[in-house]
């Protein structure tokens, strides 16, 4: 197994335990200790983990990780968690996704709806509905960021705030165990507080993984979806906190 196909894997080892050491990653891949080494080297240079005594942990919950590997972090579930969501989502509505690979996940299980007006701040998003001759895509403009596809900035929120959508289907980076959903960039925050606003109803899409991370701006609680699909099921206390707020919780696959 190539390095190419090990990095990933390691970091979504990481993102799970919290940790990995070189001893258990090399029985886990069949290789030597020394060129784990080597990979866990490489990803700290790249500023996916950080190097300690015997192998290597998360980063600081400042940056998020590389687009790349959030597309293959749990994508079985992802897809699952996009069934679910599509399954819920009618034809014929006004329907805005966001930035993230969950909603691009959402967006490849809208392909056989019809009479979809779907507007995006996600040029990935845009590019796998535009295959979908039966749904009208409008992308908001806004300053790009060329290392997920996303738009943000203060004309993709101007845009956003000439529409009322009937459904709004959001991702986030991190979930806290109270329930707030957080993410990396502020731009990208101050958008989906937006998307928030001008919706009738909104659902949030994000598997387990997220509760183990951190990021250092809040967008919006739980409180404020109407339903939350994941992949496992949440704390009791948050799942009662969820049942007190009107919140659905949805548990795909």
């Amino acid at each position: 197994m190539s390095n190419n196909f090990r990095h990933p894997e390691i970091v979504e080892i990481a993102r799970k335990t919290g940790k990995v050491t070189v001893e258990d990653l090399a029985d886990h891949f069949g290789v030597t200790l020394q060129t784990i080494r080597r990979d866990l080297s490489e990803l700290a240079d790249e500023g996916r983990l950080e190097r300690v005594h015997g192998g290597a942990v998360m980063p600081s919950g400042t940056t998020n990780i590389g687009y790349e590997d959030r597309r293959l972090l749990n994508a079985e579930a992802k897809t699952a968690i996009a069934r679910a969501c599509a399954a819920r989502i009618p034809n014929g509505i006004s329907l805005f996704l966001n930035i993230g690979t969950s909603t691009e996940a959402v967006a490849q299980e809208l392909l056989q709806h019809e009479g979809l007006m779907v507007v995006t701040n996600n040029m990935n998003v845009a590019n796998i509905l535009a295959t979908n001759p039966k749904c009208e895509v409008i992308v908001t403009g806004g300053h790009l960021r060329r290392s997920d596809g996303g738009l943000v900035g203060t004309l993709a929120a101007q845009t956003i705030q000439k529409f009322k959508f009937d459904l709004a289907v959001i991702g986030c980076s991190a979930l806290d165990q109270d329930g707030d959903f957080l993410d990396f960039d502020i731009q990208e925050v101050n958008v989906s507080q937006t998307i928030l606003r001008q919706s009738r109803k909104t659902y949030l899409v994000s598997d387990h993984t997220k509760f183990s991370r951190s990021a250092p701006a809040r967008i919006a609680s739980l409180a404020d979806v109407d339903a939350f699909f994941t992949d496992c099921a949440v704390a009791p206390e948050l799942a009662a906190s969820c049942t007190s707020w009107g919140t659905e919780v949805v548990y795909a696959g």
